[in-house]
């Protein structure tokens, strides 16, 4: 059970090993905390939908899951946009319309009818968070890269000197897919030469 959840943060990373999520990742990583926000408020929907499947799924009929994975996708997604948008609204104001597009993240929508629909509550439980460190992770540490490259700073706080010139490409769209790109390398490189080696 436990490999449920570490399957999530490496061998299944959404972002870097199954390339789920790529508009919210090329487009709010732009700073660390963006990525940290994002991150967590699509684990807390990935979470709360995950549950409520498993525990639905004995009565879901087949034909129309689809439909009924998406309303209980929506009805967490506007949960967490109202909660960021009372208690972070900076937060929730720099992450716009992305908040709302969680509903149609492939990630969640993934889990719910690959494991939650066919597994039970501690299992399902278990794979969110799994799934939801792992983009938490990967939004993270890319906008970490591109804050600092782009700005001098991390969550905010600046960290270079007076004499550092920003690459003002890498808080642009282009930043974002040269960022992803070289991670991406840079981990299957690491990935296979751990296979190779054992």
């Amino acid at each position: 059970m436990a490999n449920q959840f570490t399957r999530g943060i490496f061998e299944e990373n959404p972002t870097f090993k199954l390339i789920l999520g790529m508009c919210p990742t090329l487009a709010v990583t732009t700073s660390a905390i963006n990525g940290v926000g994002m991150g967590i408020a699509t684990t807390v929907v990935l979470l709360g939908s995950n549950i409520l499947i498993s525990l639905l799924r004995k009565i879901i009929p087949e034909k129309i899951r689809i439909p009924i994975f998406i309303v209980i996708i929506a009805s967490f997604v506007t949960i967490v946009d109202l909660c960021m948008n009372a208690y972070t609204p900076e937060l929730h104001k720099s992450l716009g319309i992305f908040i709302p597009l969680i509903v149609v993240n492939c990630i969640i929508l993934g889990r719910a009818e690959a494991y939650a629909f066919k597994n039970g509550v501690f299992g399902s439980i278990l794979d969110a968070l799994g799934m939801g460190v792992g983009f938490t992770l990967s939004l993270t540490s890319i906008g970490i890269i591109r804050e600092i490259l782009g700005n001098g700073s991390i969550f905010g706080h600046s960290i270079m000197g007076s004499g550092f010139k920003p690459a003002i490409m890498m808080v642009l769209p282009p930043g974002a897919f040269l960022t992803l790109g070289l991670m991406m390398a840079i981990i299957t490189y690491i990935s296979n030469k751990n296979k190779r080696s054992i």
